[in-house]
Protein backbone atom coordinates (compact mmCIF):
# COMPACT_ATOMS: atom_id res chain seq x y z
CA UNK A 1 0.00 0.00 0.00
CA UNK A 2 2.79 2.64 0.88
CA UNK A 3 4.67 1.71 -2.31
CA UNK A 4 1.11 2.43 -4.23
CA UNK A 5 1.17 5.78 -2.45
CA UNK A 6 3.98 7.00 -3.70
CA UNK A 7 3.79 5.90 -6.73
CA UNK A 8 0.88 7.66 -6.83
CA UNK A 9 2.19 11.14 -5.22
CA UNK A 10 5.58 10.71 -7.80
CA UNK A 11 2.80 10.40 -10.90
CA UNK A 12 1.13 13.24 -9.60
CA UNK A 13 4.10 15.48 -9.09
CA UNK A 14 5.31 14.55 -12.54
CA UNK A 15 2.04 15.64 -14.12
CA UNK A 16 2.11 18.55 -12.21
CA UNK A 17 5.46 19.57 -12.97
CA UNK A 18 4.72 18.97 -16.46
CA UNK A 19 1.74 21.83 -16.51
CA UNK A 20 3.91 24.04 -14.94
CA UNK A 21 6.56 23.58 -17.63
CA UNK A 22 3.25 23.73 -20.40
CA UNK A 23 3.16 26.63 -22.99
CA UNK A 24 0.68 29.04 -22.08
CA UNK A 25 -2.10 30.38 -23.79
CA UNK A 26 -1.63 32.59 -27.00
CA UNK A 27 -3.19 35.16 -24.65
CA UNK A 28 -1.16 35.32 -21.78
CA UNK A 29 1.87 35.04 -24.21
CA UNK A 30 0.99 38.15 -25.56
CA UNK A 31 -0.23 39.68 -22.28
CA UNK A 32 3.70 38.86 -21.06
CA UNK A 33 5.21 40.03 -24.34
CA UNK A 34 3.24 43.41 -24.53
CA UNK A 35 4.99 44.47 -20.90
CA UNK A 36 8.07 45.32 -22.89
CA UNK A 37 6.34 47.39 -24.97
CA UNK A 38 5.77 51.60 -24.48
CA UNK A 39 1.75 51.28 -23.26
CA UNK A 40 1.06 53.72 -26.70
CA UNK A 41 2.52 50.81 -29.29
CA UNK A 42 1.33 47.88 -27.46
CA UNK A 43 -2.14 47.62 -29.33
CA UNK A 44 -0.73 47.56 -32.90
CA UNK A 45 2.78 45.74 -31.82
CA UNK A 46 3.69 41.87 -33.72
CA UNK A 47 3.91 39.60 -31.20
CA UNK A 48 6.15 36.23 -31.60
CA UNK A 49 5.48 33.53 -28.83
CA UNK A 50 5.55 30.09 -29.26
CA UNK A 51 3.12 27.11 -30.93
CA UNK A 52 2.26 23.99 -29.31
CA UNK A 53 5.36 22.37 -30.81
CA UNK A 54 7.73 24.66 -28.88
CA UNK A 55 8.38 26.26 -32.00
CA UNK A 56 8.71 30.48 -32.15
CA UNK A 57 5.92 31.32 -33.94
CA UNK A 58 4.16 34.66 -35.24
CA UNK A 59 1.28 34.74 -32.20
CA UNK A 60 -0.57 37.82 -33.49
CA UNK A 61 0.39 40.52 -36.20
CA UNK A 62 1.08 43.86 -35.89
CA UNK A 63 0.33 47.40 -37.60
CA UNK A 64 2.86 49.51 -35.93
CA UNK A 65 7.11 49.72 -35.94
CA UNK A 66 7.22 47.51 -32.50
CA UNK A 67 7.64 44.09 -32.60
CA UNK A 68 7.45 42.17 -28.95
CA UNK A 69 8.69 38.78 -28.75
CA UNK A 70 7.47 36.60 -25.96
CA UNK A 71 8.92 34.39 -23.27
CA UNK A 72 10.62 31.54 -23.53
CA UNK A 73 8.62 28.49 -21.62
CA UNK A 74 11.33 26.62 -21.05
CA UNK A 75 13.57 29.04 -19.46
CA UNK A 76 12.47 30.07 -15.34
CA UNK A 77 11.17 33.57 -14.84
CA UNK A 78 9.44 35.93 -17.25
CA UNK A 79 12.28 37.47 -20.00
CA UNK A 80 10.09 39.11 -22.73
CA UNK A 81 11.39 42.32 -25.05
CA UNK A 82 10.09 44.74 -27.82
CA UNK A 83 12.15 46.20 -30.69
CA UNK A 84 11.82 48.25 -33.26
CA UNK A 85 10.98 46.41 -37.11
CA UNK A 86 14.64 48.19 -38.16
CA UNK A 87 16.18 45.53 -35.68
CA UNK A 88 14.49 42.39 -36.78
CA UNK A 89 16.85 41.34 -39.53
CA UNK A 90 19.69 41.52 -36.92
CA UNK A 91 17.43 39.72 -34.46
CA UNK A 92 15.91 37.06 -36.80
CA UNK A 93 19.68 36.19 -37.60
CA UNK A 94 20.60 36.34 -33.60
CA UNK A 95 17.75 33.42 -33.75
CA UNK A 96 18.85 31.45 -36.36
CA UNK A 97 22.47 31.03 -35.31
CA UNK A 98 21.34 30.32 -31.88
CA UNK A 99 19.17 27.73 -33.45
CA UNK A 100 22.33 26.34 -35.17
CA UNK A 101 23.78 26.09 -31.45
CA UNK A 102 26.47 28.80 -32.01
CA UNK A 103 28.20 30.12 -28.67
CA UNK A 104 27.65 34.08 -28.10
CA UNK A 105 30.93 34.68 -29.05
CA UNK A 106 30.47 32.75 -32.34
CA UNK A 107 27.36 35.05 -32.72
CA UNK A 108 28.87 37.90 -32.53
CA UNK A 109 31.50 37.27 -35.18
CA UNK A 110 29.32 36.01 -37.74
CA UNK A 111 27.47 38.75 -37.99
CA UNK A 112 30.06 41.58 -37.65
CA UNK A 113 31.28 39.66 -40.64
CA UNK A 114 27.95 39.75 -42.28
CA UNK A 115 27.46 43.70 -41.37
CA UNK A 116 30.20 44.35 -42.54
CA UNK A 117 30.14 42.24 -46.18
CA UNK A 118 26.87 44.06 -46.59
CA UNK A 119 25.18 40.74 -46.19
CA UNK A 120 22.93 41.97 -42.83
CA UNK A 121 21.10 45.06 -42.74
CA UNK A 122 21.87 47.17 -39.36
CA UNK A 123 19.40 50.20 -39.02
CA UNK A 124 20.33 53.33 -40.03
CA UNK A 125 19.07 55.63 -37.10
CA UNK A 126 18.99 54.44 -33.46
CA UNK A 127 16.69 51.84 -33.02
CA UNK A 128 15.53 50.66 -29.57
CA UNK A 129 15.22 47.60 -27.49
CA UNK A 130 13.29 47.11 -24.71
CA UNK A 131 13.69 44.32 -22.05
CA UNK A 132 11.26 43.09 -19.02
CA UNK A 133 12.17 40.68 -16.67
CA UNK A 134 10.12 39.46 -13.83
CA UNK A 135 10.13 36.73 -11.76
CA UNK A 136 7.03 35.32 -12.56
CA UNK A 137 3.23 36.24 -12.40
CA UNK A 138 1.08 36.21 -9.07
CA UNK A 139 -2.54 35.03 -9.28
CA UNK A 140 -4.09 38.15 -10.38
CA UNK A 141 -2.00 37.90 -13.69
CA UNK A 142 0.91 40.93 -12.68
CA UNK A 143 4.74 41.10 -12.72
CA UNK A 144 6.45 40.00 -9.89
CA UNK A 145 9.67 42.22 -9.43
CA UNK A 146 8.88 43.62 -13.06
CA UNK A 147 12.33 45.58 -14.32
CA UNK A 148 12.30 47.44 -17.48
CA UNK A 149 15.98 48.42 -19.05
CA UNK A 150 16.82 49.59 -22.40
CA UNK A 151 19.33 49.01 -25.07
CA UNK A 152 19.22 51.76 -28.03
CA UNK A 153 21.40 50.34 -30.92
CA UNK A 154 23.71 52.87 -32.97
CA UNK A 155 25.86 50.24 -35.12
CA UNK A 156 29.76 51.39 -34.89
CA UNK A 157 29.14 53.74 -32.37
CA UNK A 158 31.87 54.64 -30.26
CA UNK A 159 32.47 56.78 -26.72
CA UNK A 160 33.96 59.40 -28.98
CA UNK A 161 31.18 59.59 -31.23
CA UNK A 162 28.73 60.04 -28.59
CA UNK A 163 30.01 61.42 -25.65
CA UNK A 164 29.19 58.44 -23.67
CA UNK A 165 31.23 56.27 -21.01
CA UNK A 166 32.13 52.56 -21.62
CA UNK A 167 30.60 52.10 -17.73
CA UNK A 168 28.09 53.20 -15.53
CA UNK A 169 29.25 55.35 -12.47
CA UNK A 170 25.89 55.56 -10.88
CA UNK A 171 22.43 53.14 -11.72
CA UNK A 172 20.84 54.62 -14.56
CA UNK A 173 23.40 56.22 -16.21
CA UNK A 174 23.79 55.85 -19.92
CA UNK A 175 26.90 53.69 -21.71
CA UNK A 176 28.21 52.58 -24.40
CA UNK A 177 28.41 48.61 -24.76
CA UNK A 178 30.40 47.15 -27.81
CA UNK A 179 31.62 50.37 -29.31
CA UNK A 180 33.09 50.57 -32.45
CA UNK A 181 30.95 47.33 -33.61
CA UNK A 182 27.79 46.70 -35.41
CA UNK A 183 26.24 45.59 -32.09
CA UNK A 184 27.11 48.99 -30.62
CA UNK A 185 24.70 50.37 -28.11
CA UNK A 186 23.38 52.80 -25.51
CA UNK A 187 22.68 50.78 -21.94
CA UNK A 188 19.92 52.42 -20.03
CA UNK A 189 19.02 50.39 -16.56
CA UNK A 190 17.80 52.19 -14.18
CA UNK A 191 18.02 51.16 -10.75
CA UNK A 192 16.43 48.01 -9.41
CA UNK A 193 13.61 48.15 -7.35
CA UNK A 194 13.03 46.66 -3.94
CA UNK A 195 12.43 42.94 -4.87
CA UNK A 196 9.06 41.42 -2.88
CA UNK A 197 9.25 38.13 -1.09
Amino acid sequence: MKHAVLVLFILGAVTFSGQAQGIPSEKDQITAALLAAPAELRDGAMVYGYNAKGELAVLRKGTNSLICLGDDPKQAGINVSAYHTDLEPFMARGRALKGECKSFQEIFDIREAEVKAGKLKMPTNPSTLYVFTADGMDAAGAPINGYLRYVIYIPFATSESTGLPLKPTFPGQPWIMDPGTHRAHIMISPPMPEKKK
